[in-house]
């Protein structure tokens, strides 16, 4: 993997790139990593790292101001996990789930490429890799929101759910009555 872009951050809070000779803003380091690199954020007077800071400066202002990406429901589960014995977990699962979201979006491209090579080329392996990612993506959003739901959220079993069930499948309430005859 290649060596990360140095970004300095000085006394007077302005971020320089020496790669490119020039004053940068979050928004360029933004640009940046999307396009691939790989950035290292470090304080030019003590050398400590504050690319972890700024790379969650950059997630909160586009989350603020560009097109959100963390619903208030994930961020709270996220929220809950602090602390929590399973923190390493999350961390791992969404490091795991990103990749796995990075290498289909690769694959489709890939697929998409091929697809497009030939005058009738088959479409068939293109709408099989969107099926499994699918199958894929609905598994692993279950797995996720179950992790983050409350723990005071309704739990299978619960006199709740036992009411639901004596009801039987499809059941919505009281049968309909049939009108009355005129």
């Amino acid at each position: 993997m290649p060596e990360p872009r140095v970004i300095r951050k000085y006394a007077n809070r302005r971020l320089y790139d020496a790669t490119a000779s020039r004053h940068v803003t979050n928004d360029d380091i933004r640009r940046l990593i999307a396009g691939g690199e790989r950035v290292q954020v470090v304080d030019d007077r003590s050398g400590e790292d504050l690319t972890r800071t700024v790379l969650l400066q950059i997630i909160a202002e586009q989350e603020q101001f560009g097109a959100p990406v963390l619903s208030v429901q994930l961020l709270e589960g996220i929220i809950r996990f602090y602390g929590n014995p399973v923190q390493d977990l999350l961390s791992r699962y969404l490091e795991q789930s990103l990749g796995t979201v990075m290498q289909q979006q690769r694959s489709v491209q890939e697929q998409i490429a091929k697809a497009m090579e030939g005058p009738l080329a088959p479409l068939a392996p293109l709408a099989e890799l969107t099926r499994q990612n699918m199958e894929m993506w609905n598994r692993m959003q279950n797995s996720m929101l179950a992790a983050l739901a409350p723990r005071n959220a309704h739990k299978p079993g619960s006199p709740q759910d036992d009411a639901a069930n004596d009801a039987g499948p499809g059941a919505e309430g009281p049968a309909p009555t049939e009108p009355p005859k005129r």
